[in-house]
């Protein structure tokens, strides 16, 4: 998956919860991951450094003396989020974008996993059916096929997982035209009549 915030970003947001009251770290961590319906948690290694910066510039601080006292937003912070109100909304509808973008991931992936688990059972009790003989030696050839199938799909899984990253990013510029669409359709109608050709048997 892409990033989910560029460069600068998450200070930002993080001020912008910190407004709404004192926050823990990791009550920062838990809002975040509640914002973005749980497909995006920041680690402690993310949150905690950005913290000890916005600190060391003032725009934030501890309540109360102590490493475990909550962040509160400082008078330099809440001015700094008014100058910056445009870009803070821009970052929230981009968020927004984020969230339905990886929650459509999400369900292709659950479809796409079920589908799979679906195609390997059905091709694990194809091949009770047609298992040979104990007396009769396993063909080299459907060994061979077998791997070679496996790899194809991880190949497969690996463009597809690529190309919608890419598609998310250009997406939130708003950089996908019908070009792009048009372009998708043309090279994979090419790629499955090309794949097709080489598989022996095959009646396109």
């Amino acid at each position: 998956m892409p990033p989910v915030f560029a460069h600068g970003e998450l200070r930002l947001y993080l001020l912008a919860l910190l407004e709404d009251g004192p926050r823990h770290g990791y009550e920062l961590m838990t809002e975040l991951a509640d914002r973005f319906g749980g497909t995006y948690r920041p680690s402690a290694g993310t949150v905690y450094p950005r913290l000890a910066r916005l600190e060391a510039e003032g725009l934030v601080r501890r309540a109360d003396e102590g490493r475990k006292s909550p962040y509160v937003l400082t008078d330099a912070g809440l001015a700094l989020l008014d100058a910056r109100r445009d870009d803070l909304r821009r970052l929230e509808h981009s968020v927004a974008e984020t969230v339905r973008a990886r929650a459509d991931e999400l369900r292709a992936d659950v479809r796409s996993t079920m589908q799979g688990l679906r195609a390997e059972l059905a091709a694990a009790a194809q091949e009770v059916r047609v298992r040979p003989a104990p007396d009769v030696p396993p063909d080299p050839r459907r060994a061979q096929s077998y791997a070679a199938r496996r790899e194809v799909e991880a190949l497969v899984q690996r463009f597809r997982a690529d190309v919608l990253a890419d598609l998310r990013q250009a997406d939130l510029a708003g950089s996908v035209g019908q070009l792009t669409v048009e372009t998708a359709r043309t090279v994979l109608d090419g790629a499955r009549a090309a794949i097709r050709a080489t598989v022996r048997g095959w009646e396109a």
